[in-house]
């Protein structure tokens, strides 16, 4: 558990204006430093299944709230992970072969078609 000054801190850091304290860039600055603290706690206590749980938990709500952060402000999320020093998330990647296929996908549609009225008439 965070110690409330280090919270407190965390929250100053990151706040948008002086009455923040629940903004996804808050949540995911506090969810890192718990992350930092529940990993070095396993990392001596690798049987403490509870704990490792806990950690799992509060990695999935992180994730969610990058998700959300990365659609409603791309430069928030891109200057947070960078302060943070967090892994960007995987789904920037997905995007951009999605796009990819789906250009390909309509090429490959649209020939097919052409060459079949060719041979009709």
């Amino acid at each position: 558990m965070l110690d409330p000054k280090k919270k407190q801190s965390i929250i100053n850091k990151y706040k948008k204006h002086d009455a923040d304290t629940g903004s996804a860039e808050v949540q995911i600055a506090i969810l890192t430093e718990e992350v930092k603290e529940l990993t070095k706690h396993l990392k001596i206590h690798k049987h403490d299944h509870s704990s490792r749980r806990g950690l799992l938990k509060k990695l999935g709500e992180r994730r969610r709230l990058m998700r959300y952060l990365e659609i409603d402000n791309q430069e928030s999320y891109k200057k947070l992970i960078e302060d943070l020093k967090i892994k960007p998330l995987k789904r920037e990647q997905k995007i951009e072969l999605f796009d990819e296929e789906m250009e390909e996908g309509a090429d490959k549609e649209a020939a097919p078609e052409n060459e079949s009225t060719n041979d009709e008439e």
